[in-house]
């Protein structure tokens, strides 16, 4: 779309090529209200912006003097007509999202005086204030996509256990048939290896990989090593972070684990921080890049009270508990972490070696002469009200059986139809993340529910979406009728999955809430010599 000139020498422009040259100067006086960019990068940011869109001059009309709330008005105007020129080859949410990045990565500092500043305000307000301008930053870069978190349903739910937190997701953009039969026809990743890797920051993106020019990361040190600190993308919780080690080494639990989750909150004490367990199954999505969770949430097991108190006489300033909680946990606590940490590399390595057949609890199976190990944990670490240290060990246990080939210790098969995938670090402490194919599939069991009989009539084909919650909704039919207002019928719909997820991790929990349950995990923790 070219511009031309009438006799005067002046810019005739089209309307499509004034609006966009209006959103890249309101992007502009946003990027610098939210200090994206200084006064001093002003005419160097509408410069880029005007290159990577054809145009020579900026905008000539009037300008008022408000700020945009967010970017993503300006962003949606400019990638419209990006495609219209040609920088996009198709008008998906995957090609827009790779250009979206691309324009917000011009008005951003560099990583380094990112990492500056970070640095500035740590030693002149204290970590706090500096992660929360860095959060602010990841967010008004619009690397954090408030717009589609925002439509993302959520709710609480009070269970035995406590109020759990039920999302559906739908913050991240599905891609269409045709992106997915191209990403299948592209070679392995090569560079970067993962979305986790360091040269993630500032790289372009290709359609089977997102664009990350508007991402920042802040060095650490853990351990005497080097690891990096950023925000994810699709935050689930309150500033919820991700710190991955600087090299591309998969995910073993250690007792240097350990030590590096102690060690992050002592420097970030207002976080927790928690690693997903390193089997299959049990384990988080990405086993191949070392890396943990954290943020500044209070989730459900953290409110968990304690059933049993047991000490060590080894340990004299430290506590075990059991607490009261669907899946197994020990909750180490400990005003010295050096203290902590011995308890809880024991507590590990007693754990990964620990069978009782009488609960289905195998350390190991024989595979062709090989003992392939079964036990392993999921860690999480925070600061108590009083400054001390807790350390919550999730014992997980990642065997198959004919009856539950998916996992002894995973989401039973009936429960398949709300979830199936692994129970991961947020859902252990209490958050569940559904997938966005429920927020349809639910609102049409509530339909169901108020009465629509033709739409419980076709839910009876097996190919309907509907189909695999017959049973589910024909239990929900029989308890609560087939009558209830809409309103009435999708808080029970709400309801009802939040027990089920509770219900769910039982299933993923290795000792049962029965009296043998409860006893043998007894037996386990005074085999290590802790008195009650």
């Amino acid at each position: 779309m070219s511009q031309t000139h009438n006799a005067a020498g002046a810019t005739e422009r089209t309307p499509e090529q004034q609006e966009a040259l209006h959103a890249i100067e309101r992007l502009v006086a946003f990027a610098l209200h939210n200090k994206l960019i200084e006064e001093a990068d002003w005419d160097y940011s509408r410069n880029l912006l005007l290159e990577q869109f054809g145009f020579s001059e900026p905008y000539a009309g009037v300008l008022d003097n408000t700020v945009p709330d967010g970017p993503q008005a300006m962003l949606d105007t400019l990638i419209d007509y990006g495609f219209t020129i040609g920088l996009i080859p198709e008008n998906t949410d995957t090609y827009r999202d790779l250009l979206d990045a691309k324009i917000m990565g011009h008005l951003m500092a560099r990583p380094s005086e990112v990492v500056r500043a970070f640095r500035h305000t740590e030693q002149a307000e204290g970590i706090e204030a500096a992660t929360k301008q860095f959060y602010e930053l990841s967010i008004h870069s619009n690397y954090i996509r408030m717009d589609r978190i925002a439509k993302n349903v959520y709710w609480t739910q009070d269970t035995a256990y406590g109020d759990m937190e039920i999302t559906i997701n739908l913050s991240k953009p599905e891609k269409s048939p045709k992106e997915i039969a191209m990403a299948k026809l592209l070679p392995p990743p090569v560079y970067p290896k993962c979305q986790l890797c360091r040269e993630n920051v500032g790289y372009a993106g290709r359609v089977n990989h997102p664009a990350r020019q508007n991402l920042r990361v802040i060095p650490l040190e853990l351990n005497g090593e080097p690891w990096l600190f950023q925000y994810s993308p699709y935050v689930y919780y309150n500033e919820h972070c991700i710190i991955f080690h600087h090299d591309h080494v998969p995910m073993k639990l250690t007792k240097d684990t350990l030590r590096r989750l102690l060690a992050f909150v002592g420097e970030y004490p207002h976080y927790f921080i928690g690693s997903n367990a390193d089997l299959p199954i049990v384990g988080g999505s990405i086993l191949t890049h070392d890396h943990f969770q954290g943020g500044r949430h209070t989730f459900a097991i953290q409110n968990a009270q304690p059933e049993a108190v047991f000490r060590h006489a080894n340990a004299p300033g430290l506590t075990l508990s059991l607490v009261k909680w669907p899946m197994s946990v020990m909750r180490l606590a400990s005003h010295d972490p050096a203290e902590l940490l011995e308890a809880g590399n024991a507590v590990y390595e007693a754990w990964k070696v620990y069978s009782d057949s009488t609960v289905d609890i195998e350390a190991f199976s024989d595979v062709d002469g090989e003992q392939v190990p079964h036990n392993t944990v999921t860690p999480i670490v925070r600061r108590s009200a009083d400054g001390g240290y807790e350390m919550d060990l999730v014992l997980r246990n990642n065997r198959t059986n004919d009856v539950h080939p998916e996992g002894i210790f995973h989401p039973h098969r009936e429960m398949h139809h709300l979830k199936k995938e692994n129970i991961g670090l947020i859902e252990v402490m209490g958050l569940a993340i559904l997938p966005g194919r429920l927020k349809e599939e639910l609102d049409g069991i509530a339909n169901i529910l108020a009465g629509d009989n033709e739409l419980a009539e076709a839910a009876q084909a097996v190919d309907h979406d509907l189909n695999k919650h017959l049973r589910w909704t024909e239990e929900l039919k029989q308890s609560h009728g087939a009558n209830l207002t809409k309103e009435e019928a999708v808080t029970l719909v709400q309801q009802q999955v939040g027990l089920k997820f509770a219900e769910i991790l039982e299933h993923a929990g290795v000792y049962k809430h029965d009296e043998a349950g409860r006893q043998a995990f007894r037996r386990f923790v005074t085999s290590m010599g802790y008195t009650e």
